[in-house]
């Protein structure tokens, strides 16, 4: 939940829910760049964001106090912010989380960076066989595909 949720400060006009939004879509960035294997680093087990802050069942409270009171975010592993696509992707989501609503990116905005980091980590690559240029259309780290068991979430 974004913090002006938490606070019980919430403004019902249409801004102030799109804001709300943007501020899950930095959780779900989170979520995305976590699954992501950035070179030869590990992919670790799935952590729901505020995880390692909260625990695995946070109350509203523990919620509060994390993400109002102390102002954390999910932290960033190094690895993913040495990857050139991860660490845009990681600055999009800390911008998207900011804890003024009206500092956070709009999704047009996050739209235009997500295509952006596309545009610059997509690779020509000439195949053997036929030497004509082959588009690579996985732009970001390889996701993994190992199955696990999902985990609730209590958020």
């Amino acid at each position: 939940m974004a913090p002006e949720v938490l606070e019980g400060a919430i403004n019902f006009q249409r801004d102030a829910f799109l804001r709300i939004d943007m501020y899950a879509v930095g959780l779900v960035l989170w979520e995305l760049v976590s699954r992501c294997k950035a070179a030869d680093g590990p992919v670790g087990e799935y952590l729901l964001p505020f995880e390692e802050e909260a625990g695995q069942h946070p109350s509203l409270e523990d919620l509060q106090e994390v993400v109002v009171n102390k102002k954390m975010r999910p932290a960033f592993k190094d690895l993913w912010l040495k990857h050139s696509g991860l660490s845009q992707l990681c600055e999009t989501a800390e911008e998207c989380w900011d804890h003024d609503a009206e500092a956070r990116l709009s999704a047009g905005c996050v739209q235009e960076r997500i295509s952006q980091v596309r545009r610059l980590l997509t690779v020509t690559v000439p195949t053997s066989e036929q030497q004509q240029p082959h588009h690579n259309n996985t732009p970001f780290a390889m996701v993994t595909n190992v199955d696990l068991p999902p985990k609730e979430s209590s958020i």
